[in-house]
């Protein structure tokens, strides 16, 4: 899926987070995938950017950020 894609489809799921703040989860995900944590996807971690994998969790729901979605309420 194209990156636009993926940022269209977790803004849907999630009308609480802007931009800004899938931004934000994204670059900490990706901090935490560069650090050594292992990938939630069952893809090459070393074939993708660790971005676009970050990107890639967020949209499939594998990565929740405690304070950016509906889960809490």
């Amino acid at each position: 899926m194209r990156v636009e894609e993926l940022t269209a489809k977790i803004l849907d799921k999630n009308p609480n987070m802007d931009r800004y703040m899938l931004a934000l989860a994204v670059a900490k995900r990706c901090d935490e995938l560069l650090n050594g944590a292992t990938s939630k996807l069952n893809i090459d971690p070393k074939s993708v950017k660790a971005a676009d994998l970050a990107l890639m969790e967020i949209a499939e729901g594998l990565v929740v950020f405690k304070g950016f979605t509906n889960a809490g309420e």
